[in-house]
């Protein structure tokens, strides 16, 4: 049992944290923003983890794999949406930051959709990556 144990602790040992400025946190967001700028389902699929969860704003569907995410994205990307930030608030942690507020999109047809989103990041395989993301329409006051 002690063999195990000596074995298994090079396991539990701390990976060392990446770190990530607030700053930082908010060109993720612009990043995203431009990947859907591209009209590319693809290039805005790639800022996501391969085990990502997408709570989207548009469907009431949750998208728990890659092509799922994707899917979300072709018919999102087809109203060529412009996102905007109207409030941010940002927290940091080890390889992991999350920001959370509000943003709006509008719409090539002129429509605008306000919601409220959280956006979960971690850094892994070398880079930051949306680990979850959910968006949902703010409520109608």
């Amino acid at each position: 049992m002690l063999l195990w144990l000596g074995w298994a602790a090079p396991a539990l040992a701390a990976q060392a944290c990446t770190p990530i400025s607030e700053r930082e946190v908010a060109q993720l967001f612009d990043q995203w923003n431009s990947a859907l700028a591209s009209g590319d389902p693809d290039q805005v699929v790639a800022l996501y983890s391969g085990d990502a969860l997408l709570l989207p704003t548009l469907s009431p569907e949750p998208r728990t794999t890659p092509a799922g995410i994707r899917d979300y994205f072709v018919g999102f990307l087809a109203g060529e949406p412009q996102g905007h930030i109207d409030s941010r608030s940002i927290q940091l942690g080890c390889n992991e930051a999350m920001s959370a507020g509000t943003y709006s999109f509008r719409f090539a047809d002129g429509h605008q959709a306000k919601a409220r989103y959280t956006f979960v990041y971690v850094f892994s395989d070398g880079r930051w990556q949306i680990q979850h993301h959910h968006s949902s329409l703010l409520p109608s006051a």
